[in-house]
């Protein structure tokens, strides 16, 4: 076994969507399995690792801050910023002291390589290889949660909306087999995993390169013993069929919980934003939900302040969202991305007003979820408990995703319990089982 004070120390700071977690996840086996000892991102490392999202300018910023904070605790330490932002924008992330590799998302699956390459011949990597023709799928799991791991089955996008430039970060859309997708619940099942969260950029595409489908996916998922619970991550509307609705009604594993992004509240703004849908086809996928499964959670994306939100536009939003049995939404003050088609569209939303609409939004979206959590008073959930010890409280979430707490008991760490919901504590956003 090798010594603790010997081993070197790496560091990961991810910031943006599950994929990217589940992509650090993976890397940091690599260099686990190396000898290194990972350690958190404000602790001194050897290493440091930025696993970068460019969906905001917020991100992007919190990029360049971890960047500074990360040579502040160790100006001798290699720090290699990899993923979407660094895809996009090497040369600027060049200019910042104490980077030494930049790897975009066609690469950076080979990170450790170049981190001994580095180390052996004290070189500079900041040549990022284009995504464009990149065809190659790369898997990966998240693997530090002890109950739910996060399996990426796809990457990239094909669909080009007017104000994203993730198909020019993460490149075309492409997916894992189904053969290879079993492997990987297999393996998390053998780790104890009870959970498997479905993630990709654009799962509802899965397989359609390979001449498979999501829905098929889904339904040899369903057969793999042991793997108690799946959940399906983001799936577009245009995407979530009849079919796959009603298999999650009466499946053995997939859970309640659907996250369906609208981004558009009106037609007209759908159509600027190049979505491939409408409002009502939206409005028909949410209500065919909620008639199959009524105590199902559907989460909803939605961007505020994009060009050509009127005032009227707004309103109409607002009328749109309040008349859907949505759980939650998740509010996206809009920012302008460099590639995108959007930067260059007349009636820009001055930000001030982007950012008062989106907090209006937020408060749409808190009624909601306080709302569907009241209507779920009484109802029989089957809760999977968490390790975290939240001052003498754990914390876990039901089927249908609301968070429950009891008092801390370490054997029900990893554990499936079926609970009754009656009451709701305001504080803690979570409903309390009585001992």
């Amino acid at each position: 076994m090798v010594n603790n004070i010997l081993m070197k120390k790496v560091a990961f700071h991810t910031l943006g969507c599950k994929l990217n977690f589940a992509e650090s996840s993976d890397l940091a086996r690599t260099f686990t399995q190396n000898n290194y000892k990972q350690v958190y991102s404000k602790e001194f490392a050897d290493v440091y690792v930025i696993n970068t999202c460019t969906v905001t300018q917020v991100a992007e910023k919190k990029c360049r801050n971890a960047i500074r904070v990360a040579n502040h605790i160790n100006p001798n330490a290699i720090i290699a910023v990899i993923g979407c932002f660094a895809q996009l924008n090497p040369k600027e992330i060049a200019e910042i002291e104490g980077v030494d590799i930049i790897l975009g998302n066609a690469d950076k699956h080979k990170l450790f390589e170049y981190i001994e390459s580095k180390e052996k011949f004290d070189e500079h990597f900041k040549e990022v290889v284009p995504i464009d023709n990149v065809k190659e799928f790369v898997p990966s799991y998240s693997f530090e949660d002890r109950t739910r791991s996060f399996l990426k089955i796809q990457d990239g996008c094909d669909y080009f909306c007017s104000y994203c430039a993730i198909p020019f970060a993460r490149g075309r859309s492409r997916s894992d087999t189904i053969e290879n997708t079993i492997k990987k619940a297999w393996e998390l099942e053998k780790e104890g995993k009870k959970e498997v969260v479905l993630t990709g950029v654009n799962i509802g595409d899965f397989g359609k390169h390979q001449g498979e489908d999501f829905f098929s996916l889904i339904k040899e998922l369903d057969k793999v013993e042991h793997i108690e619970r799946y959940r399906i991550s983001s799936i577009e509307p245009n995407l979530i069929t009849n079919e796959i609705i009603d298999f999650v009604s009466t499946s053995r594993s997939f859970l309640p919980h659907f996250h369906i992004p609208l981004q558009g509240g009106t037609n007209f703004l759908l159509e600027r934003m190049k979505r491939k849908y409408n409002r009502e086809l939206f409005e028909d996928r949410v209500r065919y939900i909620k008639n199959i499964i009524p105590h199902a959670f559907i989460a909803a994306d939605i961007i505020i302040g994009f060009p050509g939100e009127s005032e009227e536009e707004f309103n109409q939003t607002i009328d749109f969202i309040e008349s859907l049995p949505l759980s939650a939404l998740h509010v996206f003050t809009y920012s302008e991305r460099p590639n995108s088609l959007a930067i260059n569209f007349e009636g820009k939303v001055p930000m001030n007003i982007r950012k008062k609409r989106s907090l209006i939004i937020q408060d749409i979206s808190n009624k909601k979820k306080k709302e569907f959590y009241e209507n779920n008073v009484g109802y029989k959930a089957k809760v999977l408990w968490e390790s975290d010890n939240e001052k003498g409280m754990m914390y876990g979430f039901s089927d249908n995703y609301i968070r429950v707490g009891r008092k801390f008991d370490e054997k029900y760490i990893n554990t499936i319990t079926q609970e009754t919901l009656d009451k709701l504590n305001p504080l803690t956003q979570s409903f309390e089982i009585k001992e």
